[in-house]
């Protein structure tokens, strides 16, 4: 079996990359910043642009036939950690929001830029989809 790359048409289309790669039942979830379908970063700070790029990430995510549940692990990087901190309550209702009381192992790393010098934050994960749930990239 070798890996298949899972590239959700409602995000933008990829180049040089993909949004995900399954392998088995194992999907690695591309870096994700708070690009929209027009790849413009969202407006708006921390909290819109954590509401996209984790929207982005459970695109595909779902495009394989995954649920929030199936994540097992999920890093964060980020521009500016206090800013980040001081919005911790607003990106959790957010999370909640999303993908519901699923909370699976986490890293939050700073950095001092990403890939869009407008991005503040890029998400990135794991996650284990099981067998009945699973599509398989076509």
């Amino acid at each position: 079996m070798k890996p298949q790359p899972v590239n959700p048409v409602t995000l933008p289309e990829p180049r040089g990359y993909s949004h995900g790669t399954l392998h088995g039942n194992t999907l690695h979830l591309g870096g994700q910043t708070a690009l929209d379908k027009d790849m413009r970063i969202v407006e708006g700070g921390i909290v819109e642009q954590f509401r996209q790029a984790f929207g982005n990430v459970l695109a595909t995510l779902r495009e394989a036939g995954g649920e929030p549940a199936d994540l097992v692990s999920i890093t964060i990087y980020l521009t500016d950690i206090p800013d980040y901190q001081a919005h911790g309550k607003e990106i959790g209702a957010v999370w909640r929001e999303l993908a519901g009381p699923v909370f699976p192992a986490m890293a939050g790393i700073g950095c001092t830029a990403l890939w869009q010098p407008e991005a503040l934050i890029e998400i990135l994960g794991v996650a284990v989809i099981p067998d009945e749930r699973l599509k398989t990239p076509q």
